[in-house]
């Protein structure tokens, strides 16, 4: 009789070994690696030629004249905005985020809207009870919505109830509750979630349903389970933001049915989550008189341009005293790097004072075009000279200190009028200003003067 082979799956990155040892060789933690029972392998399977066994698939040609999937918009702009235009049949859609950060509540107003729509819609949670589910519909003015609730973690016992009439929306909340009794193992684990995420979306793929998995995340932010995970799916949603803001952010990380890194904003209200359709009015506080160290960058986000705040503060330090740095939104190393080359390209000294960058609004920027503005917000804060408060700056600042131009300039400077902004601060080539008037530079240091007001 065929023995089940034993290894040993780290519970952190998924990665399998045959021996058990106290760190895992992949990821480096602790404590981490748990048997898992292999497959069965028979000695028919291990003498099996693959070119005699299997049958035969069907090849369809690229140009084949076969509809599309159809899509299933939610009724909400910024949710569809970020799925591509909204869910797609036989579609998986894997949505994390931080505990109480309202990934249930945008589900349930958009199941809620689907059903008022006349779409057969599932919601199946495995951490709430029924009635605890209909208690937050109804504090959400959704409880006349007709949307199929269950409270259940066996993923036998869920595909068995739906076997017979397959909904066009499945929503499992969350993942991590799930038990296949294919294998063994508690819920949670490396291999229940990896087994309960592959049969819901094989059952997705065979019966045309858009399935949506909640996950949970890990202390460092990301999708607690294996990494695999993210590659079964179609899509990966993150919802981002602080408990203690009221906006919300929830970026496209993957899409294989829409472009990645759209992002749609809502806000946290008495009724649920609602949409802002303006973000960068969000974002920007009030200007109504200038402040030295505050500058408007025009971030992308996918398709979509967002002005935020980029504030400043430079602290002048006794001989002697560590200067400290910090940096909240954006990255740490990206303003070292900036800081050095204002240093040694413009002749600035920020190494005798503390130096604190701040995104408004708890926004984080990863946007390389931020660097200019950046660059911008330090000199100023540096010189206590302000900055025209009608005046957005961009570009990618390099180690010799040339400005080099980003992608979708006009786009970025075409928001920037729409919302009053009269100038920009911009690398030299850009011609296109959308009716902003533009200050080119292609060195920092023709920025330093410019702000300096030396010529």
């Amino acid at each position: 009789m065929a023995k089940p082979q034993k290894r040993y799956v780290c519970q952190a990155c998924g990665s399998v070994s045959p021996k058990w040892a106290g760190q895992c060789a992949d990821c480096a933690e602790w404590n981490t690696l748990v048997e898992d029972a292999g497959a069965v392998v028979t000695p028919f399977q291990a003498r099996h030629n693959l070119q005699s066994g299997g049958r035969s698939i069907e090849l369809v040609g690229l140009n084949a004249d076969i509809p599309l999937p159809a899509r299933m918009p939610t009724g909400i702009a910024e949710l569809d905005r970020a799925l591509g235009g909204g869910f797609v049949a036989g579609s998986a859609t894997l949505i994390g985020g931080d505990p109480g950060i309202g990934k249930s509540t945008l589900l349930l107003q958009a199941t809620a809207k689907l059903a008022s729509a006349s779409k057969n819609v599932a919601y199946v949670s495995g951490e709430e009870a029924a009635d605890q589910v209909r208690l937050r519909a109804r504090r959400l003015g959704l409880g006349q919505a007709p949307v199929q609730l269950a409270a259940a973690t066996s993923v036998r016992d869920i595909l068995t109830t739906l076997q017979t009439s397959a909904p066009d929306l499945l929503v499992i909340d969350s993942i991590q509750t799930m038990h296949s009794d294919l294998i063994e193992g508690a819920p949670g684990t490396v291999s229940q979630v990896r087994a309960s995420a592959g049969e819901l979306i094989r059952f997705a793929k065979e019966r045309g349903t858009a399935v949506v998995l909640v996950g949970h995340v890990t202390k460092d932010g990301a999708i607690a389970g294996p990494r695999v995970l993210e590659h079964m799916v179609d899509t990966v949603l993150s919802f981002e933001g602080e408990r203690s803001h009221q906006y919300r952010i929830l970026r496209a990380i993957k899409n294989r049915f829409g472009g990645t890194d759209e992002i749609g904003v809502f806000a946290m209200g008495e009724g649920g989550l609602d949409e802002v359709s303006n973000p960068s009015a969000l974002f920007l506080t009030h200007r109504d008189e200038n402040v030295s160290g505050a500058i408007v960058f025009p971030a992308l986000e996918g398709t979509r341009p967002v002005l935020v705040e980029i504030q400043a503060l430079v602290v002048r330090l006794a001989s002697g005293a560590t200067p400290r740095r910090a940096v909240v939104g954006w990255d740490a190393g990206r303003l070292a790097m900036i800081l050095a080359v204002l240093e040694a390209r413009c002749g600035l000294s920020f190494s005798s004072a503390e130096v604190y960058l701040n995104v408004a609004g708890g926004y984080r920027l990863s946007d390389p075009a931020a660097d200019l503005a950046v660059a911008a917000a330090l000199v100023s804060a540096l010189s206590e000279r302000p900055i025209p408060a009608d005046a957005v700056a961009f570009g990618e600042v390099a180690l010799s200190g040339e400005l080099r131009p980003v992608a979708h300039g006009p786009l970025r400077l075409k928001e920037a009028a729409k919302l009053g902004f009269e100038r920009a601060l911009v690398p030299a080539g850009i011609k296109d200003g959308a009716g902003v008037r533009l200050s080119g530079f292609a060195r920092l240091g023709g920025l330093v003067d410019h702000l300096l007001g030396r010529g």
